[in-house]
């Protein structure tokens, strides 16, 4: 059995450079109906444009359909049809290959070079949790799930600001968020010299509000990056404080910061600290114009501050029927009494002073939460639903949905493993024992192709960050693998409703049932993965 890893990534690639010079022109099909017939389709349109009567040469087809490579997945038949160049795998030797190794694709491929070091920054945290509004925990979220992302791939990650106020902390524990809690401060004393030096003359001052240590002029630097690249025209003076100081000391202190595993070394050259890293800051549109200005002063008052800071900006979150007074606990708190409610009206009876429950509970309230503040791409517009059945495990959008049929999952080896115990079933054998051509249902089909063999594509994609791209501001697809979660439970469901798999213990109907629990052991892999990028444990009970 081949061990090397095959790749939606590397199919496509080795597909699109055997039709010749030019663009992409391969799809990987997604939808079931489509799937009856073949996995990749070159669309018809993009043939003609390539070939210009559309004929693709015969040579290119005997090309494509003996097409081989390291990652590359083995084709079966590549045909014309009407809507274009067909091409199916070779589906048996595909479920092999992927549910030989299911532990190669429940993980991303760790780069070798993972690219520079990220400072994460979130200012929603500087305040106390009865003061976030939810676009700020929106960013919050954000920053999570992306620093989750860039940590699988390798990528080292410093967070910031680490947190001081013990509610914030706490309230972060309660959703899950894993953000690092404040020791001491980070000393200021070369930044205020260094603002001393910059400041507006004292006679052109003027009347300055208490607690300001001065006025700095911004509007040089805001030329100098061009307003091309995103900063605001109206930057223009930056009034200088104690508070400000100590956020740019610990924004400063943790470029310098080497951790262990940097490539740097330990002897790495001081300036060479802040070539190697880029500082993101994540923040709600209502943060971004004070944070330019903190951009700006930074660059002002410390010649060592890195050149790549890029703002991730988070869209408005928008309540439909409810005030925008709305913070962030009294989110949580209408989300975990509505969980509650939900279980007491599934069970007959209230759970949530059961011990056994709290953390489901917990599980269940924060799933909600961050499904519905992660499931849209983060720089566009959000827009909740307070109602009850947003939270239903029969809607199929919802983090409930979800943990439902992770629990599903539990439940299904679990009932294996119970009748394995009582005699009922054979243990379970070795997996190149098992025959993957019994596979032969859509839904089988559907779960491996759209599930478990994109998934370390999927992660690639969530870590990407376009580090050398021009401008200020910075995109993330933090909204992929709640998506990918979503269609898989989907797809799963589907299946699990409509296919019997814990069969009749007769010898004869084994062998199916066990490749069938071979590919639901990835499926479950691949969830569990998924839910640890969003900070939430798989659960047995639901």
């Amino acid at each position: 059995m081949a061990t090397s890893r095959l790749g939606v990534g590397e199919t496509l690639g080795a597909l699109n450079a055997a039709l010749g010079p030019g663009g992409p022109v391969w799809l990987k099909e997604t939808r079931a109906r489509h799937l009856r017939a073949r996995d990749f389709l070159a669309p018809r349109r993009a043939l003609q444009a390539r070939f210009g009567d559309g004929q693709v040469p015969e040579r290119v087809v005997h090309a494509v359909a003996g097409l081989q490579g390291p990652g590359v997945a083995p084709v079966l038949r590549c045909a014309p049809t009407p809507a274009g160049l067909a091409l199916q795998l070779q589906r048996s030797a595909v479920f092999e290959r992927v549910l030989g190794a299911v532990a190669a694709y429940a993980a991303p491929a760790v780069s070798a070079s993972p690219g520079p070091r990220v400072i994460l920054h979130c200012p929603a945290l500087r305040g106390a949790p009865c003061a976030l509004r939810l676009s700020q925990l929106r960013a919050v979220l954000v920053a999570d799930h992306l620093s989750r992302a860039l940590h699988t791939h390798g990528v080292s990650v410093r967070l910031v600001p680490a947190v001081r106020d013990p509610h914030m902390l706490t309230f972060l524990q309660q959703l899950r968020v894993d953000w690092s809690a404040a020791s001491e401060r980070a000393a200021t004393e070369a930044l205020r010299s260094s603002a001393f030096a910059k400041l507006t003359p004292a006679n052109d001052r003027g009347a300055l509000p208490l607690g300001v240590l001065g006025r700095v002029c911004l509007k040089e630097l805001v030329e100098e990056r061009g307003r091309t690249a995103g900063y605001d025209p109206n930057l223009d003076n930056c009034l200088v404080t104690e508070d400000l100081l100590s956020v740019l000391a610990e924004l400063q202190e943790a470029v310098q910061h080497s951790p262990e595993d940097s490539s740097l070394g330990l002897a790495a050259a001081p300036d060479a600290h802040a070539d190697s890293c880029m500082v993101v800051h994540v923040v709600s549109c209502e943060e971004e114009f004070q944070q330019q200005k903190l951009d700006l002063l930074w660059w002002k008052l410390d010649d060592q501050a890195p050149l790549r800071q890029k703002h991730l900006v988070c869209g408005p979150v928008k309540v439909a029927g409810a005030p925008d007074t709305l913070t962030a606990p009294e989110y949580y708190e209408l989300r975990h009494a509505q969980v509650c409610k939900a279980s007491a009206l599934k069970h007959g009876r209230d759970l949530a002073q059961d011990p056994a429950w709290t953390e489901t509970f917990g599980v269940l309230a924060v799933a909600s939460i961050k499904f519905e503040m992660l499931s849209t791409a983060p720089q566009s517009q959000l827009l909740l639903a307070l109602a009850d059945s947003s939270i239903s495990t029969k809607g199929t959008k919802s983090g409930t949905f979800v943990m439902y049929n992770c629990a599903r999952l539990a439940t299904l080896f679990e009932g294996y493993k119970r009748n394995m115990e009582q005699g009922l079933y054979p243990t379970f054998p070795a997996v190149n024992s098992l025959d993957f051509s019994l596979l032969q249902d859509e839904g089988e089909w559907l779960l491996l192709f759209n599930s478990v063999l994109p998934f370390p594509d999927l992660l690639s994609q969530t870590a990407a960050l376009a580090c050398t791209a021009p401008g200020l501001h910075i995109t993330a697809r933090t909204e992929m693998v709640c998506k990918f979660l979503v269609q898989l439970s989907m797809d799963f469901s589907s299946y699990y409703n409509r296919v019997h798999i814990l069969g009749e213990p007769r010898p004869h109907l084994f062998d199916q049932m066990f490749a069938r629990l071979q590919l639901l052991r990835a499926v479950r892999k691949v969830l569990h993965t998924g839910l640890a990028m969003l900070g939430l444990p798989p659960l047995s009970h639901i």
